[in-house]
């Protein structure tokens, strides 16, 4: 096994939060789906989950990505408890509810379907990253990717990497890890999501090619358990552009 992996993080080390990330499946049409999803969570949404207790962290569109149009919502809550004590908040708030009245009162859908999952985070980032100035700087694009383990063992070694050394190395290649988790609830499991952050296309191409060719990286990954075949069955990814109100951003 590699040192690195020889002093593992403690869950005990810091308080883990749990991510929803609800992915909003629209089509082109005269229905003004993704205005009326984006003025939903905007104006009612993200400002109710406020209220009750939880924490927006993004609203995003596909810039690259299958299955477009979409919008992705990411929200925070710091244990399962207080995610139940959020919906029962958000079920008797009367302003919410208007906002809710709101999206379907125009013609035919506001969307076609709506689709989450929910994820632990990893002790390495037990809370999404915000930062603090996104008013003077330009947008970012961000990336999210899924890694599908062979089994729940596989996803635990791939989890200690990245608890370990890999989110680490991203971030002292300047890729700006804003949140990692393994999934709970949700299809393709097992598997753990995270999210990445870049000027551009361009950037993001040459760090992650630095990536490939870091010393630390080609370490971390040299052991014969450690390398993907054994922990990653499938990479998946798609590239976002945040709403002009996303906290991160």
């Amino acid at each position: 096994m590699s040192a690195l992996l020889s002093t593992p993080v403690r869950a005990a080390d810091a308080a883990k939060t749990f991510l929803e990330i609800t992915t909003w499946r629209l089509h082109n049409s005269g229905e003004e789906q993704a205005r009326r999803v984006s003025d939903y969570v905007e104006k009612g949404l993200f400002p109710a989950l406020t209220r009750a207790g939880a924490k927006p962290v993004g609203a995003f569109s596909t810039l690259i990505g299958p299955d477009g149009p979409s919008l992705f919502t990411i929200a925070q809550y710091t244990s399962l408890a207080s995610m139940q004590e959020v919906l029962t908040k958000l079920a008797a708030d009367e302003v919410y509810e208007k906002a809710l009245e709101a999206l379907g009162a125009g013609a035919g859908m506001p969307f076609v379907t709506m689709e989450s999952s929910l994820f632990q985070s990893l002790a390495i980032l037990p809370e999404a990253i915000i930062p603090n100035e996104v008013s003077s700087r330009p947008v970012r694009i961000f990336e999210l990717r899924t890694y599908q383990s062979q089994s729940m063992t596989a996803r635990r070694r791939k989890a200690g990497m990245f608890d370990n050394g890999e989110i680490a190395i991203f971030q002292r290649l300047g890729m700006s890890p804003v949140f990692i988790g393994e999934s709970i609830v949700g299809p393709r499991q097992p598997n753990i999501t995270y999210m990445l952050s870049f000027d551009n296309l361009a950037e993001r191409e040459a760090r992650w090619q630095a990536f490939s060719t870091d010393p630390v990286w080609k370490r971390l990954s040299a052991p014969p358990e450690m390398k993907d075949a054994q922990i990653v069955a499938n990479i998946s990814n798609v590239i976002l552009r945040p709403l002009p109100f996303s906290p991160v951003r």
